[in-house]
Order: C-alpha cells, then structure tokens, then sequence
C-alpha cells in the first residue's frame, strides 16, 4: 500500500504578504519559488512588486492591518525599509534571501534557498530584535560604520553586484585593505569620547555575521538594548591576518587593533571625512550619529534561533 501524501500542516498564519524589489538577483524565478512554496502550505499570499526606493516601506505600512506577516524578497534594503516601516507594533516580518549580501537574512540563519526560507520561517518563531537609528529617522539592523564596509558599498558597481554577488564585496573591501587606508576617528558613547587612529569604525547591532563565519565581538547581541562600537585598526599586514583570526575563530583576547565600546548614544566622526554606511545602503559622510531603539523589530526566525548570538 502506497503512503498517503503529506500533507502541509496547518500554518499560525491566515494570509501574508510578499514584497518584491524587482532588482532581486535571482528576478522572477525567486518569486515563482516563493509563491510555489506558499502555496503548498496552504497559506495565501499576496505579491507586491515595488516601483521605486521607499515603496516597499509605504506599501508595508499601508497593508499592516491586512496581513499576519509580512515578507520581504529582496535584498537587506528592501528587508529593512520593511521593518522600519512597521516598527514597533506591526505584524512580524519574514525576510527571503534575494539580494548581494542578505547579511541580514544570513545573521538570522535564514537558508539561502527561497523555498527553504519560507518553509523555515512560517514554522519557526517570532524575535524581538533592537535597531538602530541615525539623526535622520533612518532605522538600521545589521550595522553602522565607515572604513572597510562603507568602502565596499562605495567601490562595488550594481552591474558587478549582480554578477558576482558577496564576492563582488569582498574584493572591494580586500583593495581597501591593501592600500592600508586608515583615518582618525572620534567616537562618543554616552556623553565618552575616544579619539584614535582606525581603518574600520562599525557601530554593530548583530555580533555574528555570514551564517556565524565571522564574529565581530564577544557578547555582541541583537536584543541587549545597546549598540556595541568595533574600531578596527591593523597597521601592518600581520595585524590584518591576526584580526581576520580573531574574528573567525572568536578569539577575543586583549588585542591593541581592537577596541570595543558599548552605549545607546554614538557619534562618529572622521578626519578626513569619510562616505558612511548602515545596512549596506551609503548614507552619506562622516559625522553620524545612532541612537539604539530597544527590540523595536518583529521578526520571523529559525526555530530556536532566538536564543543564539
């Protein structure tokens, strides 16, 4: 006798909303994937395509009282303009990989594959996660910070993002650190000031990256009410292989290219000034300033993935 087919179990979820940045790497087949997977599961979903920067976060906001969870198909822009526009109170949101980075989707252990991202997220759970928020309303997820990361964003062409994709930052980042650029940085937390030299100042917000590849710090966390400033700062190619280490192997010993700070209130300010990032979007140059909004964001997660750093 042949085993019945398994059948989808019943989701928490009545209806949801998918929102698509056209740009997304992987286009139409990604939608197609997601709209398959939702389908199997019984749940309907609604699709919205967006037209322009800020349409995913008006549609989100429009729809918040219609739909049970939002999902986003896009890249960590289009996942966090989501969020912005439904923090504090909306409904959750469930993030699908489909831009260059997803550094979002990966510091929340979300698999690469749409249709796994789905399924995982409509099983898993529910986090409260803390942002970020610069002087001008702009909430933030992942991160803020100049050096290396914001010389990634500025180095790195859409064409070539869209073709390579991480690798595409990666190797803007590795002729930044090649040339061995480095910067004074003054950096006040809570009303303390730090004045040092530095090649990266990252105001982070998640402490573990890149599906937990690399760590950024020790006790970095997502939902401590804190933000938590990484000043990096290697002279010599030496410094570079030892800091790289650290970060892989989370070896946090005392180290004079590493400096950690923690605080709800950051300025940062560069000589010379400097383009600056949050989330991999610029946002413009140095000073800038954050504030941390405590566990502001609704998100969907893996299965026990809120206990995780």
């Amino acid at each position: 006798m042949q085993a019945a087919p398994e059948r989808a179990r019943p989701s928490r979820f009545g209806r949801v909303l998918l929102i698509v940045n056209p740009a997304a790497r992987r286009g139409d087949s990604s939608v197609h994937d997601a709209r398959q997977t939702f389908a199997s599961l019984d749940l309907p979903c609604d699709v919205v395509i967006t037209e322009r920067r800020g349409h995913g976060g008006e549609v989100a906001a429009a729809n918040a009282n219609d739909y049970d969870a939002i999902f986003t198909l896009g890249g960590d822009g289009t996942a966090v303009e989501v969020i912005d526009a439904l923090a504090p109170n909306g409904p959750p949101v469930g993030i699908l990989p489909g831009g260059t980075g997803n550094l979002l989707a990966r510091a929340l252990a979300i698999p690469m594959s749409v249709r796994k991202a789905v399924r995982v997220l409509v099983a898993g759970d529910e986090a409260r996660v803390d942002l970020g928020r610069l002087a001008d309303g702009t909430r933030f997820a992942i991160g803020a910070g100049v050096g290396i990361d914001a010389s990634m964003i500025a180095g790195t062409t859409q064409e070539w993002k869209r073709r390579a994709g991480v690798l595409a930052y990666v190797v803007a980042g590795a002729s930044h650190v090649l040339r061995r650029r480095r910067f004074v940085a003054n950096i006040t937390v809570d009303g303390a000031s730090v004045t040092r030299e530095a090649a990266v100042v990252l105001v982070a917000n998640f402490g573990v990256l890149l599906n937990g590849l690399v760590t950024l710090g020790s006790g970095i966390r997502h939902d401590d009410g804190v933000l938590d400033v990484c000043i990096f700062d290697p002279v010599t190619i030496l410094d570079v292989l030892r800091i790289s280490r650290k970060l892989l192997f989370r070896d946090f010993t005392p180290d004079p290219a590493m400096t950690y700070l923690q605080g709800s209130h950051i300025s940062v300010s560069t000589d010379p000034e400097l383009p600056a990032q949050a989330d991999g979007e610029l946002i413009g140059s140095t000073p800038f300033f954050a504030t941390v909004e405590p566990l502001a964001a609704r998100l969907l997660v893996p299965h026990c993935q809120i206990n995780r750093q």
